[in-house]
Order: structure tokens, then C-alpha cells, then sequence
């Protein structure tokens, strides 16, 4: 009895299952339960392609602008490169101390060596040396922090970090001047306080990055709008207003520190006593950072620009790398050092500063033409940036109004140099031929009248070897 019970309940079982599967099947089909795969409804349109910009095009293949050089392509004639190098040394508007050096960057030849031993007063081409060694030291890509950190609560330090292109606003990411903001800074540090249950502290300052004077004793007391005093913060390079050569904060990382508490009170932090400078152990809470542009924008924006500030930053930047002092005389050994590392002989080199303001400094016209050989030599890439970004005739930075026309336009990449009685240029210039040169000019007695004749004189110079007028002996 019992077997045909059991028996009873599985065929029951089954039974319902198969009405139960039935019944699913009708139910699909009329699209009542679902999903499934069984539908009465008719079969949808098929989708109209996913519509496409009527103008989009794919993108071409990527081309090198700028190829390998032409080992074919004719060498000037060393012999009327002298020539011309002489001629210009003779001309009046030169003056009577002059040095010129030419070279050949895919030889290493040089051309022309017209007392290029001799040492000279370089100007603003001293920026060469200093650009040169902070990409050997510091790399291309390492940024400054500016850090908020607290040692204890209720307690906060602004501590800098070499960047003294601060914006008094939000970061700017397309900006070198402004990349990182003191809005941003404080509007971070506002949210951690907050979220720490703090909305009262007080503001320290740390600029102990750097040391020494902030102001060059070689520098003459007019040149207080060309250069800030030197600190490890600052806003806009410390200008009190936008002009070419505006007067500076005498303090700029006092000045940085009190835009930093007004932004911060504007977030709703109450900022109860400071700035007031301390030191700060680096290792302790981060509340906030900032980061400046990399050091390859840094110091493009250096060279173009003829920034003399940010380019004795970039000095003392080098001697922390080193492990020197962060001061004028940190940053002047450690910027001959590190030259000279590379293989350069600095022999009659003296540097005062790392901008070529101050009084006191010399050097050779071959060593500017020995560094731009080596950073121009073919697979010398960690270099090229030291020749590629300085500016390019009648388009950038200080060459914007020279060479805008003739065979050197828009074919010289040089570093310009001008002070009283001085004016130099050092760079790369392409003949029409192809053949790249690289020439260093450096003039310090030049006749009174200012720079429009000693630099009509070098551009002459310059243009004569762009459209090889020197090719034939």
C-alpha cells in the first residue's frame, strides 16, 4: 500500500509540473511573466546605427615634425665663420671687449674661437648654467609642495617649498605662474579642520627651506623691481601689482602667509594669532598640499621670460638637492659643481648669483658654447630640453622682437644677456642648409647708448650664419 501511494505522489507530481511548464510557456508567450524567450509581440525594427559627427574623421598618423639631423647637410666653412665672428668683434657697435665662440652640434667641431677663453661679464646668459644644472639635479618632472601640516590640534603650519609662483586664487592647470592656489590650499585645509570638529587655530609659517640673505649684496639697489628677495613662498613672484617690473613684497613669505589666513577666515576658519614663523618637523599630520608646475615648465618659464627670481630659486633648489645650504653662495657652488660634473671645463668661471644680476660674475664664452654642445648632442635626450626650450626667434619670450624676418627667423633658440655696458646671446641657430650651430656672443664694454646697437650687431652676426653667407672659405 504504501509503494502504490509513492507512486501515486510522483505521478501527481508530474502531472503538475507539466501543466506547471505548460501554463510558463502560455504565460511567456503573452509576455505576462518574463523575461523568457518565447513573445506573440512582433519583432522589434532593427536599431538604427549609432549616429557619427558628420565632420569626424579618424585621426591621421602621428608624423615627426622634427627628424633625426642631416649628417649630409654642408658644414659652414670654419674658416669664414672666423671671418665673420672677426667682423662682427671689429664692429663699433660692440664695443671694445668681445668673445665669440661657433660650433657644429653634430661634430662637436668648433668653428670659430674668437678669444672665447677670455672671461666676460655674462648677464642673463648666466641663466644657462643654472637651467642646465637644475635639470641635471632635480629632473624634469619633481614639483614643489606647499604643505599646511599640524603638530598639534588646534595649531597649523604653512610650510614652503621653493614655489614662489603661488596663486592668491584657485591653481590655475594651464598656468606655470598660478599652477597651485592658496584658494585651493585653504579650502582643503578648511574641510579637514572642520572635519576634525576645529574651526579656530593658529598660523605658523616654515620658509626654513631656504637661508642667507633673501637679497644678492651684488645687486644694485635699482634692481629691486628685476628680482624679489628670495624665499621658499611666495605669490606671483611677489609682485605688489601686474606691471613688466613692478616693486616687490619686501617679505614674500610673510605676505603668502597672510593671504593664506584671510583665505582661510573666508572658509570659516577663524585664525586666532599669526602668521608668526616657526620650524616644523616635515614628518608631522599633512592637512593639505599643493603642487607647483614641474621643473622643465619651471624653468622654460625661467629662460623665456628672463625670470631672475625663479631662476635664483632654481639655484638654491639645487643646493638643498646637494646637500648645501639653501643661500646665494649654497646655490652658486652648487650650480658650478654640477656643470662641471657633466664634463664641462669651468676654468675662469665665477658666479655671483644664479641670474646674472649681480656684479662680480664672469665667464668664458666657451663654456656657454661647450654646455650647448652637450646638451644638443645627439642622445643627450635627459639635456635637449636646456637648448629646446629656450625661446624661439620672433615668436617667444625675449626673442619675440628679433629675427622677425631673413633666413633666422623662427631658426634661433638663444638666451638673451643685458645689463649696462653688457649684452651677450647664446644659443642654437639652423642654417638654411640644415646644419645646426650652436654660438655664444658675449660683449662687456659696450659703447653708451643702450642695447639697440650691440644687438643689431649680434643679429646681424646671427643672420649671417643662418643663411650660410659663411659657406663658402
Amino acid at each position: 500500500m504504501a509503494r502504490r501511494r509513492g507512486g501515486r505522489i510522483v505521478a501527481g507530481v508530474a502531472a503538475f509540473l507539466l501543466v506547471g511548464a505548460g501554463g510558463y510557456v502560455a504565460a511567456d508567450a503573452y509576455d505576462v511573466v518574463g523575461p523568457g524567450y518565447i513573445t506573440l509581440e512582433p519583432v522589434p525594427p532593427t536599431q538604427a546605427p549609432f549616429p557619427s559627427v558628420p565632420a569626424a574623421v579618424d585621426a591621421p598618423p602621428i608624423e615627426t615634425v622634427l627628424g633625426p639631423l642631416d649628417p649630409e647637410a654642408p658644414v659652414p666653412s670654419a674658416g669664414a665663420v672666423l671671418a665673420a665672428a672677426e667682423a662682427l668683434a671689429a664692429d663699433p657697435r660692440m664695443g671694445s671687449s668681445v668673445g665669440v665662440v661657433v660650433g657644429d652640434v653634430l661634430s662637436g667641431e668648433v668653428l670659430a674661437d674668437l678669444d672665447g677663453d677670455t672671461s666676460r661679464i655674462p648677464a642673463s646668459t648666466t641663466k644657462l648654467l643654472t637651467s642646465f644644472a637644475a635639470i641635471t639635479a632635480l629632473g624634469t618632472e619633481r614639483t614643489l609642495s606647499t604643505r599646511v601640516l599640524q603638530p598639534e590640534a588646534g595649531r597649523i603650519v604653512l610650510v614652503g617649498g621653493g614655489d614662489m609662483m603661488l596663486g592668491a586664487g584657485a591653481g590655475d592647470p594651464a598656468a606655470v605662474n598660478g599652477r597651485a592656489g592658496l584658494l585651493d590650499l585653504a579650502a582643503v585645509t578648511a574641510r579637514a579642520l572642520r572635519a576634525a570638529g576645529t574651526d579656530e587655530v593658529t598660523l605658523g609659517l616654515d620658509d626654513s627651506l631656504f637661508s642667507g640673505p633673501a637679497r644678492n649684496p651684488g645687486w644694485r639697489p635699482s634692481y629691486g623691481i628685476y628680482a624679489a628677495p628670495v624665499s621658499a613662498l611666495a605669490v606671483n613672484i611677489a609682485k605688489t601689482r601686474e606691471a613688466p617690473y613692478p616693486p616687490r613684497h619686501a617679505d614674500p613669505g610673510l605676505h603668502a602667509a597672510q593671504v593664506f589666513a584671510a583665505l582661510l577666515t573666508e572658509q570659516g576658519i577663524t585664525v586666532a594669532s599669526g602668521p608668526v614663523r616657526t620650524v616644523v618637523d616635515p614628518a608631522v599630520a599633512e592637512l593639505a598640499a599643493v603642487e607647483s608646475a614641474p621643473i622643465r615648465e619651471i624653468v622654460r618659464f625661467t629662460v623665456q621670460q628672463s625670470e631672475n627670481t625663479i631662476a635664483e630659486v632654481l639655484g638654491r633648489l639645487v643646493a638643498v638637492e646637494r646637500g648645501l645650504p639653501g643661500s646665494f653662495q649654497g646655490a652658486t657652488t652648487a650650480i658650478l659643481a654640477e656643470v662641471g660634473a657633466q664634463g664641462i671645463d669651468m676654468t675662469g668661471t665665477v658666479i655671483a648669483d644664479c641670474s646674472g644680476l649681480a656684479d662680480g660674475s664672469v665667464l668664458p664664452a666657451r663654456v656657454l658654447a661647450d654646455l650647448l654642445l652637450l646638451a644638443s648632442r645627439p642622445g643627450e635626450a635627459d639635456l635637449l630640453p636646456v637648448v629646446v626650450d629656450l625661446p624661439i626667434s620672433g615668436w617667444q619670450g625675449t626673442l619675440t622682437d628679433r629675427f622677425g624676418g631673413g633666413p633666422a627667423r623662427g631658426l634661433v633658440r638663444a638666451k638673451t644677456g643685458s645689463l649696462t655696458g653688457v649684452t651677450s646671446l647664446a644659443g642654437t641657430v639652423q642654417t638654411s642648409d640644415g646644419r645646426v650651430l650652436v654660438f655664444a656672443v658675449l660683449a662687456d664694454v659696450t659703447p653708451s647708448g643702450g642695447q639697440v646697437g650691440p644687438r643689431a650687431a649680434i643679429d646681424d652676426f646671427i643672420q649671417v650664419l643662418a643663411g650660410c653667407g659663411c659657406q663658402l672659405a
